[in-house]
């Protein structure tokens, strides 16, 4: 079987797609009350916000926001299909996010907000923990704010 991956940027079309996405990840990775917050992001936040298409079904999606005056990207976002998670489809959609920002002149740091639940994906992945608040994003979700430890620019 022939194992395609594309990523593009969300379209308006995704949206109940993606919304089931983060239903299908609650209540392991994101609080009830998260959906709301999520559903508004897309509506009025979204600033680049990419979907991850296996076998040309969307299985995942995640954004980039910015902060600063566009010095700081911010990771935003990050679902995957629970059927999906362990295949390196979220590293390749990270991945692809960080070389966007990378090829923004702008950006001097990469942030990304998460939880006690997935933090230890974005240290795999070159982030470095800087600060933990407890039950920042419901009760039971601490707000895990992570650096990304860039290679020295050229």
């Amino acid at each position: 079987m022939n194992n395609s991956i594309t990523i593009r940027e969300y379209k308006s079309i995704d949206k109940s797609t993606v919304i089931n996405l983060i239903k299908l990840n609650t209540p392991k990775y994101f609080a009830p009350e998260e959906e709301n917050d999520f559903s508004n992001y897309l509506d009025n936040e979204r600033e680049l916000y990419y979907v991850l298409l296996f076998n040309e079904k969307i299985v995942g999606c995640g954004g980039i926001n910015f902060a600063e005056n566009k010095t700081i990207g911010k990771i935003s976002w990050d679902i995957l299909h629970p059927e999906y998670q362990g295949k390196s489809l979220g590293t390749r959609l990270l991945e692809y996010r960080i070389e966007k920002l990378e090829s923004i002149k702008s950006v001097q740091k990469i942030t990304v907000r998460t939880s006690q639940v997935a933090y230890q994906f974005y240290e795999k992945q070159g982030f470095e923990l800087k600060e933990i608040k407890k039950d920042y994003w419901a009760k039971g979700f601490d707000m895990y704010k992570m650096e990304y430890l860039y290679p020295k620019r050229k």
